[in-house]
């Protein structure tokens, strides 16, 4: 029953397949080589990083859709399939080479699948690379010897229909958008977007963000945060965009939306010249039942996010309708529909070529019962926490839907005030557990946000896919390919297959993510690494907050306590806690300002009364102040031959009793004139990115390794050179170096 070939290489069913390291085309692939040795598949694949595409499609073997046929008849019988009926075209539907070869049957299975892309991202992959195929298709038609006239099978979604009730037919979309249009507008939006986040307004707004984000770093960190908000908000407008314009010509998003007009690039461009064009039309692609083993599934799909939030407890409700029809339908039930198509003789055209691969008509699934099968499973076979306990489901009972999404904005409210206002709190070990906490609760409501965002129109949809034309596909094939690749969906028990298959499969991608970020934090918690002895690294040590408990404040009273008259001192603490509050502001912007204003109280002290004062009582205070931690650390690298840095912003000479303990010593000069201080510096602080551009020339001068080298520091300022060097630890850090510890994954320690 197979068509003969009509390439130059009449040995083989030449198919031309895009998509192929994908989930879908993955599946068509495998199933190509396994069942129809007849065919030989060529695949579009870009090149990535180092790897060729050949040598991405060939990664492919190493995975499980392929090592289950190998464990079936063994790695060399499936290697030399790969090998003698696989070929690659280096490059993508955006870059897309002259094709230089005949075929008898292109299956076009590329796309993004994500709902909320940006409008020019979304039209660039799903409509330009329609686009761009059909193009070289008929170029190649002119120039090869020949000509060019393959079948093309062209992969879209069921949820083209868009926003409407009760059946969606098979068919030709009867629409009057212009595809054309559309894309050069989704590519104006973006150039126009794009210049208005350049506008002096927008920039002002993004700048006075990352001063108070990032502020203490210094300057090249505000510009970096800055310009990271710019694209952010670039890339919000833009989805935003795609959304409401997807929402005002009548589909659910950006990403059916632009399904539909690549539908209508392909009718315009190949199917009305006269070529031969099949759609197949998915609905929601899940695990499959059958091939190439129950429950194959490679990374979460669309209906798998809600799931396994629901599975660990994050959703007590969620707003969608109870009878809606979440149409799944299983991979391999879509790659059989594609096989047919490309190796049996199926004269279907017209409508009749359009093909629904969807359960809702045939086989219905309503929400509450796939939410039941759900529920009844995780009770049976719970996840669990942190702690290893289990985890409770809750039963939704489907309230009203604009009820559940007006408690999810007064949580959502709540939970961000609490964040703002905990973010102003001195960074101690509770407000750290608290910032923790209530980002955990953040990202959650966040998550859940972009769930009602996304899912909320597949969940409330009274749609219903008619499937007339698959099934009669299905009944015109031969017993003998239905042996091979069926996709009767009328078959198929849910409750077997969610319990048997799907639910185990993507439970096990769970906790697949659970134990990579298990061992992340376990490495991000973990205690400084044991050293490796070695005279090019260097160990850099702040010293307020890090090595001491003082900062400079303190270190500014002790010496008022030591130098001052008992009402002279009182005096003067009466002046400081008037001044605090500017301090603290100071501190909050800028941390070279904070420590230039506390450094204007040093006005009138002379250098040798300073020394004298740190040669007594004080100075062995200062030393005893010293963490114990620390202090064990220090000796660590010291008997590991790094060469250890104090770098502070103190005053040099308050830091003397502490010179001893480090190879080089940096911190804060004052000016003074014969002998006195003026109350300034005599240089800008080294610290922030100061401190960073210091470090790099030191490392320089001296041949370091920075990226074998050690860090600590408490505040958010530290940040900036921390992340020179290869082995950067938080020590009890403030509230805004825990966020960029957690970001960066450093490791997060107590010294007391």
């Amino acid at each position: 029953m197979s068509v003969p070939s009509t390439s130059a290489n009449t040995k083989y069913r030449e198919v031309l397949l895009t998509g192929a390291t994908g989930f879908l085309g993955q599946a068509v692939l495998q199933a190509f080589l396994e069942h129809f040795p007849e065919v030989r598949v060529t695949a579009i694949v870009r090149p990535k990083g180092t790897l060729t595409g050949k040598k991405r499609l060939a990664t492919l073997l190493r995975k499980p859709s392929f090592t289950s046929w190998s464990d079936r008849v063994g790695e060399d019988a499936v290697r030399t399939a790969f090998e003698e009926r696989t070929d690659v075209i280096e490059g993508d539907l955006t870059n897309l080479p002259p094709l230089e070869r005949t075929f008898d049957v292109v299956v076009h299975s590329a796309s993004s699948v994500s709902f909320d892309p940006p409008i020019n991202e979304a039209f660039a992959t799903n409509v330009g690379g329609a686009k761009n195929l059909y193009e070289a298709l008929l170029e190649s038609k002119k120039t090869l010897p020949g000509g060019q006239d393959p079948h093309v099978i062209h992969v879209s979604t069921s949820y083209v229909s868009g926003l409407a009730k009760g059946l969606c037919r098979e068919g030709r979309l009867t629409h009057n958008v212009n595809w054309r249009e559309e894309y050069d507008a989704a590519f104006a939006a973006a150039r126009e977007v794009d210049a208005l986040s350049r506008t002096p307004e927008q920039i002002k707004k993004n700048l006075r963000l990352a001063e108070l984000k990032s502020g203490k770093m210094g300057p090249k960190a505000i510009a970096s945060v800055a310009e990271d908000a710019r694209r952010a908000w670039v890339r919000a407008r833009l989805q935003d965009y795609g959304l409401q314009r997807a929402n005002s010509l009548g589909w659910t998003d950006i990403y059916t939306f632009t399904k539909a007009m690549a539908e209508r690039v392909g009718e315009e461009m190949w199917a009305d010249s006269g070529h031969r064009l099949s759609f197949v039309r998915p609905a929601i692609i899940e695990s499959a039942v059958s091939h190439p083993f129950p429950g194959w599934i490679d990374g979460y799909k669309v209906a798998d996010p809600l799931i396994m939030a629901y599975g660990k407890g994050r959703l007590s409700e969620f707003p969608g309708l109870p009878d809606s029809i979440l149409d799944i339908i299983p991979v391999d039930h879509i790659v059989g529909v594609i096989l047919a198509l490309a190796t049996q003789n199926v004269e279907r055209t017209g409508d009749e070529a359009y093909y629904q691969v969807a359960s809702g008509n045939s086989n219905p699934l309503p929400l509450h019962e796939m939410v039941s099968i759900v529920h009844d499973y995780f009770v049976e076979n719970p996840l669990t926490d942190d702690k290893g306990e289990p985890i409770a489901v809750p039963m939704w009972t489907f309230p009203s839907v604009d009820l559940v999404e007006a408690k999810f904005w007064a949580t959502n409210t709540a939970v961000k005030a609490a964040e703002v206002a905990v973010g102003r709190l001195p960074g101690t070990r509770t407000t750290r557990s608290w910032a923790g906490k209530l980002h955990k609760n953040s990202s959650a409501l966040d998550t859940l946000k972009k769930f009602m965002g996304l899912y909320k129109a597949y969940t409330k949809t009274e749609m219903v896919f008619d499937d007339a034309n698959t099934r009669a596909l299905r009944a015109s094939l031969p017993e003998e390919f239905l042996e091979k690749y069926d996709f009767d969906i009328t078959d198929l028990d849910w409750t077997s297959y969610f319990r048997d298959h799907h639910l185990p499969a993507v439970t096990e991608l769970t906790n697949a993510y659970s134990r990579q970020k298990a061992a992340r934090k376990a490495r991000a918690e973990r205690k400084p690494s044991e050293l490796t002895a070695s005279s090019d690294t260097l160990a850099v040590f702040d010293l307020d907050g890090t090595v001491i408990a003082q900062n400079i404040v303190q270190q500014y009273l002790a010496i008022v306590k030591e130098t001052r008259s008992s009402a002279g001192g009182a005096k003067e603490v009466v002046k400081l806690a008037g001044a605090l509050p500017q301090y603290l502001r100071n501190e909050q912007h800028s941390r070279s300002e904070f420590i230039r204003s506390v450094m204007r109280r040093y006005r009138g002290f002379t250098t040798a009364e300073l020394k004298d004062v740190l040669a007594g009582e004080l100075g062995e205070k200062v030393r005893g102040q010293i963490k114990a931690q620390a202090l064990e650390r220090l000796e660590e690298h010291r008997a590991a031959g790094h060469r250890t840095i104090l770098i502070t912003g103190a005053l040099d000479i308050l830091v003397e009793p502490l010179a001893d303990l480090f190879d080089e010593v940096v911190a804060t000069h004052m000016h003074e004139e014969n002998g006195v201080l003026t109350g300034y510096l005599a240089t800008p602080p080294v610290v922030g990115e100061a401190r960073a551009n210091w470090l790099k020339k030191y490392a320089q001068n001296g041949n370091f390794d920075l990226a074998h080298s050690y860090g600590y520091g408490d505040s958010h300022a530290d940040a900036a050179w921390l992340g020179v060097l290869g082995n950067p630890t938080a020590i009890s850090p403030d509230l805004g170096l825990y966020a960029e510890a957690k970001k960066n994954r450093w490791p997060i320690v107590e010294w007391k």
